[in-house]
């Protein structure tokens, strides 16, 4: 299978590359400020490119030569940076996959606590992180309210995502968190688990330790 990913540099868009590449997928890394993941001796399968997900044309042409874009990029938390512009990169993303399947690295904030309540409304919800889970939950809604020919999928992490060892195992929720934590490798192997075998096409679903 064909993979491109944005984001490819970051800690989870890294961990996602060096998945899919162990399990053979041809892979194209994306990045703004290019460099190559670290994928050991399955690099014959990697292709690093300078790439920009707010690109129409970009975009358009990647998502033509791949069967799967991962959108791994996120609100941005440079000082000075706008993370509510991560919302227009996922409507030019949106519209210029086609036909392509899209999966989203979301995050766990638009996750809820109880019905009606997700967990960045709760009133402990870090002050620090509001804004970025704000704009990822506007996100999700963009996905939601697409029309029935866009092929996407949203996974959420657990409310605390970070390194750790890589197990195999997790466990899967849908709107609710399904578990506290979930390491980054294993987040990574739930992922090219829902892309070597789609179950949430057109929904959002979380995992957890």
């Amino acid at each position: 299978m064909k993979i491109a990913i944005y984001g490819a540099t970051g800690m989870i868009g890294s961990a996602v590359v060096a998945e899919a590449v162990l399990r053979g997928h041809e892979v194209t890394a994306l990045s703004r400020r290019g460099g190559q993941p670290d994928v050991g001796e399955s690099a014959a399968l990697l292709r690093s490119v300078n790439g920009d997900a707010s690109d129409p044309s970009s975009v358009r042409t990647v998502a033509a030569q791949n069967d799967v874009v991962v959108l791994a990029a996120g609100p941005s938390r440079d000082s000075g940076g706008d993370p509510r512009a991560f919302l227009d990169v996922v409507r030019v993303v949106m519209a210029e996959v086609a036909s392509t399947r899209l999966v989203v690295v979301g995050g766990a904030g638009s996750l809820l606590a109880a019905p009606g309540t997700r967990l960045v409304d709760l009133p402990e919800f870090p002050e620090a992180y509001k804004v970025e889970a704000l704009t990822h939950a506007e996100a999700l809604e963009l996905l939601r309210e697409a029309g029935p020919a866009l092929d996407w999928t949203y996974l959420s992490p657990a409310p605390e995502i970070g390194p750790g060892a890589k197990t195999g195992a997790y466990k899967l929720g849908g709107d609710s968190p399904a578990g506290d934590r979930i390491t980054v490798p294993d987040f990574a192997v739930a992922l090219l688990d829902e892309i070597e075998h789609p179950a949430h096409r057109r929904e959002r679903f979380t995992v957890a330790n």
